[in-house]
């Protein structure tokens, strides 16, 4: 009986000991849900954006296989031919011969069996496996181009959603504003500071504060749709958002350091000047296929109980065809080549142009709201503001200084846009987003 007490004891600490052990980890699973349940929508930055895109998009995705595509036509230009093999076997009579099947195959049937191969001559295979290097070297830079082109698509959406951001926020700050200028105007009212008029005015006012509102957010909303089909539908949740300052930032480069680097980095032009190269490829295989390929064949026979071995050699006399037509058609896609590469030189240096133009017009344009206007419309709405509320303005001064105030802020906010805009249209046509 003692015995069995302490058993009893025993196990009851161990499932006490359980118990509490089970109850520690469901307090921490569950702490870790509520933190999961409450922690707010993925923010991604411009970087992360892009990121994403590269790895994510599936028309890039797309545009990758063609690189693999050339690799496997490399390994097709690489084949060796194959040799044939024939074999026959000559009157075999339909009915049991005279002397039987052994005597009359020995002595009266004729065997031959051989085997034939093709040398390629001029050096066709190597020829074709450089033109085919060639191809895929240049594929290779249309690629990254596409890279090039997407990156900037991800950056300006990236910037329209958080142009957007800033227009939510400034109606709601301006409709918030207001609501508190529609209370005083009430009080005002109800005190018999102002008549019925005019504060039915400031009411009505106030709708389009409201509108402002539902406006920007469903402009935050259609932002963000097109960012995330860019980045790839899936690469983020439905919930996501983006992070980062939305903010005027001086950018000093050189024009002439900028188109030298677009010229290095460029690689459209890249691609150009492979061009070139695939070309000449192209026609040192045109040359190589008009070479005749030699064909050696050996063979072996047996005839009326003779054993005999032949080797043949035979090459085609190229009197009509020497492939002189395709060899004057790759002389002519060299010129072309050569001429692509130079309208894309020219093309490097007017995109750099022009997008330096752009950044130069939208940093003054930004420059002027930041050193006057800004500050000239809070001041306005700021004075009339005052003046209104204490009876020293009319309403029509208030409501045209608010109209102003609001236009002259997403006026600026939309000059921020197109500033960012041209910095990352200038990254674009560089190549890089790492400007002198």
């Amino acid at each position: 009986m003692t015995t069995r007490g302490a058993m009893s004891v025993s196990s009851m600490k161990r499932v006490l000991r359980v118990t509490l052990i089970a109850a520690v980890c469901l307090l921490r699973t569950g702490t870790l849900r509520g933190q999961n349940a409450t922690q707010g929508p993925v923010k991604i930055t411009l970087d992360q954006a892009i990121q994403l895109a590269l790895q994510q998009n599936h028309s890039l995705l797309a545009n990758r296989t063609n690189v693999q595509q050339n690799l496997a036509q490399e390994v097709t230009a690489n084949l060796r031919p194959n040799p044939t093999l024939f074999a026959d076997w000559a009157y075999l009579p339909i009915v049991t011969p005279e002397g039987g099947w052994g005597t009359y195959l020995h002595d009266l049937s004729e065997i031959d069996a051989g085997v034939s191969y093709t040398i390629e001559r001029g050096g066709k295979r190597a020829r074709r496996l450089q033109a085919a290097k060639d191809t895929t070297t240049v594929t290779r830079s249309q690629v990254v181009d596409n890279e090039r082109t997407l990156t900037f698509q991800v950056a300006s959406d990236f910037i329209n959603a958080q142009l957007a951001n800033s227009m939510v926020d400034l109606a709601e700050q301006d409709l918030k504003s207001f609501r508190d200028t529609v209370g005083i105007s009430e009080s005002q009212f109800k005190a018999g500071g102002i008549s019925e008029n005019d504060y039915q005015k400031i009411k009505l006012q106030l709708l389009q504060f409201e509108t402002d509102l539902q406006t920007a957010q469903l402009t935050r909303s259609q932002a963000l749709a097109d960012l995330r089909q860019q980045l790839g539908y899936e690469a983020v949740p439905s919930n996501f958002d983006i992070s980062g300052a939305f903010e005027y930032q001086p950018l000093m480069v050189s024009l002439d350091q900028l188109q030298a680097k677009a010229l290095e980095n460029r690689p459209d032009l890249r691609a150009a000047v492979q061009g070139i190269t695939a070309a000449k490829s192209q026609l040192e295989l045109a040359k190589a296929n008009g070479k005749q390929d030699l064909g050696v064949t050996g063979n072996y026979s047996h005839v009326n109980a003779g054993n005999h071995v032949t080797f043949a050699v035979n090459i085609p006399l190229p009197i009509f065809d020497r492939n002189q037509g395709e060899i004057a058609r790759t002389q002519v896609a060299i010129t072309q080549a050569r001429q692509q590469e130079a309208a894309a030189r020219g093309q490097v240096l007017t995109d750099v142009k022009q997008a330096y133009d752009a950044l130069v017009s939208s940093d003054r344009v930004a420059q002027l709201f930041r050193s006057t206007y800004l500050d000239v419309s809070q001041r306005s709405r700021d004075i009339s503001e005052y003046s209104y509320r204490r009876g020293a303005g009319t309403l029509l001064d208030f409501l045209d200084a608010e109209r102003s105030y609001r236009a002259t802020q997403l006026a600026y906010r939309q000059a921020v846009a197109t500033y960012l805009t041209a910095i990352e249209q200038l990254r674009q046509v560089v190549g890089t987003r790492s400007l002198p």
